[in-house]
């Protein structure tokens, strides 16, 4: 019986993210393989079910549609803020920036477009819409033996 991985496992992995058809966004293959225990947070959900039941020392590939990766771009995460909120430096079309909310916590997102007044911030993922290709090969299932 060839070992898989299971809900909670401690795993050593390769991985690529790529937008379906061009060039990795992130990647392993010619790195360290990463280290993850499923269910941690390191990964995002919505990823790491792809990798329940892959098989020890197997490489595959995962064309994940909007809905089951990052999901739909929603416009209305796409947010007018005052120009004048930028008063550290000015806004630049595609940079990301993090705003303090008030219980501390922060949120991220992207600057879609610069106005004469405004600035609008995309609080999308930043995959949110795409079709993705989600590579893996699991190198080590931690702690479990076939």
């Amino acid at each position: 019986m060839t070992l898989q991985v299971q809900n909670n496992d401690t795993i050593t992995l390769h991985f690529a993210i790529r937008i379906q058809g061009e060039d990795d966004i992130d990647s392993t293959f010619d790195d360290e393989p990463m280290t993850i225990t499923l269910g941690d947070g390191t990964l995002e959900p919505n990823l790491e079910r792809w990798l329940i039941d892959v098989p020890l020392n197997s490489r595959q590939v995962f064309i994940l549609t909007p809905d089951l990766a990052f999901g739909l771009h929603d416009p209305q995460l796409v947010q007018n803020v005052p120009i004048d909120e930028f008063h550290d430096a000015p806004p630049v079309v595609n940079n990301y920036v993090e705003f303090e909310l008030p219980d501390g916590e922060t949120l991220g997102g992207r600057i879609a477009a610069i106005a004469e007044h405004d600035v609008s911030i995309d609080f999308n993922h930043i995959l949110a819409g795409k079709t993705i290709e989600f590579e893996v090969e699991i190198l080590t299932i931690h702690g479990r033996t076939s």
